[in-house]
């Protein structure tokens, strides 16, 4: 099963599916073997706080297509409308609405001519990581539904190329759906499978982003079941081998000088930082320190790992963001 569902948290905490729950339904509802695993890994008071942020009902967040609209636009229709709202300090494109759902944004026109995209604040900083250029030509493997697509898009002013790579057929059309509907025309879908790329295409990306499929621990909601229903201790390790074959294949397909961006929205060591660690070892990379900086972020665990591992970015579940492993790093030959 691919857990990687979409860049809002499968959608359930801003569409009522979801409420805030207590730690005492943490423990009920998440999987024990996954606390059990979360307690070995963290210190007990940040264990403690990522459940607590599980518990959370997490405000709406979208983000402004700069390629069909003007964060000032939206900043004065959300005032005309008397709409509550905050921006995002890190991101010039990214709002919070605390007092609205995702259904009600779905029928904004912003919403369906594509001048906003439905975001979660944490799926935004893989794209800024990256921070690719206006004429470049980028690479973005498992790239469905589309969300850090069209935001790389939009850092890029249209310009250069996106190679958008996803080998199920329906997140494939719904990727080529959310690329239309935001006026990517720099973007190319492809349903192929991304541990090919590299072969295909050896060296011919200036830069990469893989965000990979992972078993999602990052977006477990105690108020919504389904999203940790599917975890197991196999799903972590079968997803850490496919991590492997595609950074790989990301590295392989990146020329040399070239930055590649390796993210995930889950929590354990396996499928973060160990995959870096391993990257380092098997191939010519080293990381860099992101050029964003999230106020209540942490840094890579690199105890007994690397110590570039450290440059790796971890956000934990909050009341306003999901947990994610964001790390950026330079192909040197």
């Amino acid at each position: 099963m691919k857990v990687k569902t979409n860049d809002s948290v499968a959608g359930v905490a801003r569409t009522g599916l979801a409420k805030t729950a207590s730690i005492g339904e943490a423990r009920q509802r998440l999987p024990r073997e996954f606390l059990e695993r979360l307690q070995e890994t963290f210190p007990q008071a940040v264990s403690q706080a990522i459940i607590r942020g599980m518990c959370a009902r997490r405000p709406t967040t979208f983000r402004v297509n700069t390629l069909r609209a003007d964060p000032r636009q939206i900043v004065s229709f959300l005032r005309e409308t008397g709409t509550k709202f905050r921006t995002v300090p890190w991101c010039r494109q990214g709002f919070i609405l605390s007092e609205l759902r995702e259904r009600d944004i779905e029928q904004w026109d912003w919403y369906r001519e594509g001048r906003i995209y439905l975001q979660g604040l944490s799926s935004m900083v893989p794209a800024i990581a990256l921070a690719p250029r206006p004429g470049e030509r980028v690479l973005d493997i498992a790239a469905a539904p589309g969300g850090k697509t069209t935001q790389m898009a939009a850092l890029m002013e249209g310009s250069g190329s996106i190679l958008a790579v996803e080998p199920d057929e329906v997140r494939a059309s719904r990727l080529s759906y959310n690329v239309a509907l935001q006026g990517c025309r720099s973007v190319e879908v492809r349903r192929a499978r991304g541990e090919r790329v590299g072969s295909e295409m050896p060296g011919a990306f200036d830069r990469v982003l893989l965000d990979v499929p992972c078993s999602g621990e990052g977006r477990f909601l105690v108020g919504a079941p389904a999203t940790s229903r599917a975890w197991s201790r196999k799903l972590v390790a079968d997803r850490s081998r496919l991590q492997r074959r595609l950074m790989e294949s990301a590295f392989r397909s990146l020329r040399p000088g070239g930055i590649l961006v390796y993210s995930t929205c889950t929590l354990n060591l396996e499928e973060n930082e160990q995959i870096i660690q391993w990257a380092l070892e098997s191939f010519s990379l080293a990381t860099e320190k992101l050029p964003v900086s999230i106020p209540g972020s942490w840094s890579g665990i690199s105890r007994g790992l690397h110590p570039g591992v450290s440059n790796a970015l971890r956000l934990f579940p909050d009341a306003e963001m999901e947990g994610f492993f964001v790390c950026r790093l330079r192909r040197l030959d």
